[in-house]
């Protein structure tokens, strides 16, 4: 599957913790993205709040038919609010403001029949409210899929050309050689040096716990808008 693609959504069945890395080349920029599959981290409350805090944007789902996965995902969302609220914290009490999180909920198995569902649509707006990013979808005939990676993207300051389809996917080897500038070999699948493209980075490990910590606590730095991201860890 892809890391930033429909890879994610075609088990329905609950995911154990799972770590991807893909590399982009877009418009002669590069990136990174990490993304941390963490539906275990539920009986690990501190593991699961340090991917929080160093976590850019999240995406929760769950699904229509199972009315505790939508009560895990609302508890979650708070959670995720307000560990990056106190990240954030200024000094000055005046000075705190409500972090701007790139956080989308979505709904899965939408394609199942209405007496099926035990979540309604009304059910979401009530308890997450009309200012949350909401989008319901389907694994199976890929529902709104698109539009959440492009809306994931807008909100997280990267490139609409990370989605599934808005890139050409190569290997780690031919993405390499279009950024050193060598010249691939006949039939190579590399593209022009203007497409965009991403290739999966095989055996990707996810940095260690120390090194999570170390960002939490080592100095933070504003990020200069329209700059592109180094890394960005999606949860």
């Amino acid at each position: 599957g892809d890391i930033f693609g429909t890879g994610l959504w075609r088990s329905t069945a609950p995911t154990s913790e799972d770590f991807l890395r893909k590399l982009f080349r877009i418009r002669g920029e590069t990136y990174q993205i990490d993304i941390l599959d963490a539906s275990r981290e539920r009986d690990f409350p501190a593991k699961r709040r340090l991917s929080i805090l160093t976590g850019d944007i999240f995406l929760l789902v769950f699904s229509v038919d199972d009315r505790s996965s939508f009560e895990e995902v609302c508890a979650l969302r708070t959670e995720i609010l307000a560990a990056k609220s106190k990240l954030t914290k200024s000094a000055v009490p005046e000075q705190c403001a409500q972090p701007q999180v790139p956080l989308l909920v979505c709904a899965n198995k939408v394609d199942l029949v209405e007496s099926e569902r035990q979540i309604s649509t009304a059910d979401v707006l009530q308890a997450l409210g009309d200012d949350c990013a909401y989008f319901e979808t389907s694994a199976k005939d890929s529902t709104n899929l698109e539009k959440v990676f492009e809306t994931l993207a807008k909100r997280g300051g990267l490139p609409t050309e990370t989605g599934p389809s808005q890139h050409r996917k190569v290997s780690l080897r031919s993405y390499q050689a279009m950024r050193t500038g060598r010249v691939a070999g006949r039939g190579s699948e590399a593209p022009g040096r203007d497409d965009p493209c991403g290739a999966l980075y095989p055996l990707a490990r996810r940095p260690s716990f120390s090194t999570d910590l170390r960002q939490v606590i080592g100095p933070r730095t504003t990020r200069k808008p329209g700059k592109a991201l180094e890394k960005c860890q999606i949860q």
